[in-house]
This record gives structure tokens, C-alpha cells and sequence, in this order.
């Protein structure tokens, strides 16, 4: 007895102790009240002035995924948004934000978690450090941009088919990486609808993604999907072309391009069903039924197609499809300008620069890139032209003058900063291209 009259004097003890400590714990929000002075706070008319003077302000979404996915996006404004969960902030903001005097504007939903991040931002030695205090609800509710994770929700694809022209619909993916709330849909899947059948253009990243775009493709003819074509070899473009073969339809790629899925598919679908999870279930690796080596012409009934390979360029296999009467062309990843385009390293910037003018040459009318909305010749050739030319001068320059692969990383790629992906690019390209260079 006496044991068990020991354990109840430490319970006592025990609870004592914790009544004690929860009498004098402060609460999230008497935390959040004691920081208040300590950070700047804007409202969104103070935000929408500050962005007039201050477009170089990046945001820093602190909501768990899960919340921007079902509030719809995150703020589409200033240089960029990053998202790092409130939880995370200390380990990954050095990753996402390194230098310290860039100006930051937090944000989460309805203020109770940015103001502590911004405090935390200034602690850690950030000096330019603002809490948006109306929140994203209130930001989604004015009207203001948002850029979203899912701008197609109930479907795998980002959004859906969009018409460009009488006979040419496109669906736009996410200028961002591949991730799982996107289903790998960042890239343009493009269809032209003829008389007797449709064509696609690139088999999506998985089975049910294709699926997606077959369903879509159907609210808007019933006519079958007779050809598909691969814009080159990456995962986006050709691992769901099981679904498409299932249907019947015939795949094509460039010789180039069906050997580079020979050679690495297994890795790429490895990849993918390790990202996209529940949502990779029914893919599987195949292979083109048909290879080309410079042109292919096909008919769909009133239209004809041809599918281009115009030389070395983003990767191996690099295809167009022109249609010569509408001087259309679904460029694939020749073209770039919303995000910045990608160098590997199998990327052939020299000869990717002297391919373009055969790609100029078609002089169309309306582009659709691989990645972003329909555009112009012109707005291609600046954003992607501009900067091949701009990177390949000042690394030329940097070799003449012996400098490093470090010096490298230090080139002046301001210009093109706005462009998606550049956080992630931009560093990778200028290691990428420095190296090619140093053997040409």
C-alpha cells in the first residue's frame, strides 16, 4: 500500500505542477499580440501601393499545402511566391530566400500564423520583412491575382482544353515543376481536330492524366484520336502513351526521341510514380509505334499536319507540329517565354541557336510552346533566343578571361527573373551551359 500511496503524492504533485504551468502559458494569440510591435504589418490597400514602388517584393506563403489547395491558389503578385509551411520556416527560407535584404511580405490565411513567421524572418536576420495582416481569404475575396495550384479541379489536368484556333485546342499546363496537386500536367497538351480524326500532341505524364484529356477531347468532338505525337522524350510527353495506344491511336516520335526512352523511361517512370503516388495507377513504360528522322506528313480529313524535326535543340528528339494553311505551330520545347527555359545536360544550346532559324522560318502566325499560352513568334524568340544569346555571350566572355564555374553562377540573369521557374533554373543553367562551353 505504501508504493501505491507514493505514486498518488507524485500524481498529485504532477498535476499541481502542469495547473501551475498552464496558469501562466501564454495562448497562440497572447503571442502573437506580445510580437505585434516588433513586425510591420500591411493592409491590401498598403500592399497593392507598396508593389507600385516595390515590384522586386517576393511573398512567402506559410499555409500548409492542403489549405492552398482548397482556398484556391496563392497570391499572384510582386517578383514571386514561395511556399515554406509556418513549421518549416527555419529549416528551408535559406534555400528559398537567401539574401537577407530581400524585401518579404508574409502571408497565411487569416493572420495568425504570418505575424509569427514574419517575427521569426527578423530574428533570423532578415531585414525587410512585412506581414500581410488581411490575410489570403481576404486578398481571394477582393478580386486580386491568384495563381493556382489546381485551376481544374475534379479533372487530373491543370486546366482544360482552351480553343486557339477553329480546329486547335490546347490545354495549358502549370508553368511550375511537376508536382502531385498539378498530376504532373505542366506542360501543354495540344489536340487539332480535322474532318476524319484528331491528333494529339504529347501523351500527358501518366495514364489517368490521358485519360483526362481524352474525356475532354470528347466533350468537344467524337471523332477518334487516330495519331498521337510526342514533342521529345521527357516524362511529360510520353508516359501516358499506354492510355493512348489502349485506344487505338498510334504514337510517333523522333528516332532520337524513342531512343532516349529506350535508354532512360524506367528512371523517368520511377520518378514520376514516386511523385505522383495514387495518381500514377495504370501507367506503364512503352514505346513509339512509329519513328521519323526529319518529317513526317499525316492527314486528319480537310487538314494536313506535318510534324517537324528542325535540329538540335532543348533535348533529344525535339519535335514541331506545323500546320502550313493555318500557319499554326505547336513548337514543343524549342519555345519558351512564360517560364525560363530548362538547360540539361544533353541540351544543345549552340545548336539549339542555329536551329531557330529553320523554327523562324515557318513564320507562323500563332505559337503554342511547350510550356505557356498561345503567343507570337516574336514573344518566343525574345524570351528564348534573347536568353541562350545572352547566357552563351557572358559565359564566352567569362572563359576568355579564365574565370570559373563559380563566376558563372554570378552572371546577371535579372532580365529574365520574372519568368516561372527561374529560382529553380537559373543557377543549373548557367553551371550547365559554362561546362558545355568549356569543350566546344
Amino acid at each position: 500500500m505504501k508504493w501505491i500511496n507514493h505514486l498518488l503524492i507524485i500524481a498529485a504533485s504532477m498535476t499541481s505542477t502542469l495547473a501551475m504551468a498552464e496558469s501562466t502559458l501564454a495562448t497562440g494569440e497572447d503571442w502573437v499580440a506580445k510580437i505585434h510591435s516588433e513586425t510591420t504589418h500591411i493592409s491590401t490597400s498598403e500592399l497593392l501601393d507598396h508593389l507600385t514602388s516595390h515590384p522586386d517584393t517576393e511573398f512567402l506563403d506559410v499555409r500548409l499545402m492542403e489549405e492552398i489547395a482548397s482556398q484556391g491558389g496563392l497570391i499572384d503578385a510582386g517578383r514571386r511566391t514561395h511556399h515554406v509551411p509556418r513549421g518549416w520556416i527555419e529549416h528551408r527560407i535559406g534555400d528559398e530566400i537567401p539574401n537577407l535584404d530581400t524585401p518579404i511580405v508574409v502571408y497565411c490565411s487569416t493572420n495568425r500564423r504570418s505575424p509569427l513567421a514574419a517575427y521569426t524572418l527578423q530574428k533570423m536576420g532578415y531585414t525587410n520583412v512585412q506581414n500581410y495582416s488581411d490575410g489570403f481569404l481576404t486578398w481571394r475575396d477582393e478580386g486580386l491575382n491568384i495563381e493556382p495550384t489546381d485551376a481544374a479541379v475534379g479533372t487530373q489536368l491543370f486546366r482544360t482544353p482552351t480553343k486557339v484556333s477553329e480546329n486547335v485546342y490546347s490545354a495549358i499546363g502549370a508553368t511550375a515543376p511537376a508536382t502531385y496537386e498539378n498530376s504532373g500536367h505542366n506542360n501543354n497538351l495540344s489536340f487539332v481536330i480535322g474532318k476524319e480524326a484528331v491528333l494529339v500532341v504529347n501523351a500527358g505524364d501518366n495514364y489517368l492524366l490521358a485519360s483526362a484529356l481524352h474525356t475532354e477531347i470528347k466533350k468537344v468532338t467524337d471523332l477518334p484520336v487516330k495519331y498521337v505525337v510526342l514533342e521529345n522524350a521527357q516524362g511529360h510527353a510520353m508516359l501516358g502513351m499506354n492510355y493512348w495506344q489502349e485506344q487505338g491511336a498510334e504514337v510517333i516520335a523522333h528516332v532520337d526521341a524513342a531512343e532516349s526512352i529506350a535508354a532512360r523511361g524506367e528512371g523517368i517512370l520511377e520518378r514520376m510514380i514516386a511523385r505522383n503516388r495514387d495518381k500514377s495507377m495504370g501507367t506503364v513504360l512503352s514505346q513509339p509505334d512509329t519513328t521519323f528522322d526529319e518529317k513526317l506528313e499525316l492527314s486528319l480529313g480537310g487538314i494536313v499536319v506535318e510534324i517537324l524535326y528542325l535540329g538540335p535543340a532543348h533535348s533529344p528528339g525535339d519535335v514541331s507540329v506545323w500546320m502550313p494553311v493555318e500557319k499554326i505551330v505547336i513548337a514543343g520545347d524549342i519555345a519558351f517565354h512564360e517560364r525560363l527555359l530548362p538547360v540539361f545536360e544533353y541540351t544543345d544550346t549552340l545548336g539549339w541557336i542555329e536551329t531557330w532559324s529553320n523554327f523562324a522560318a515557318l513564320d507562323p502566325k500563332i505559337v503554342i510552346p511547350g510550356h505557356g499560352h498561345a503567343t507570337s513568334l516574336e514573344e518566343v524568340d525574345n524570351w528564348t533566343m534573347g536568353y541562350l544569346k545572352h547566357m552563351r555571350k557572358a559565359i564566352g566572355n567569362l572563359l576568355d578571361e579564365g574565370g570559373s564555374l563559380i563566376d558563372a553562377y554570378k552572371i546577371d540573369q535579372s532580365a529574365y527573373s520574372h519568368l516561372d521557374t527561374f529560382d529553380e533554373l537559373a543557377g543549373l543553367n548557367a553551371d550547365r551551359i559554362y561546362r558545355a562551353m568549356e569543350f566546344e
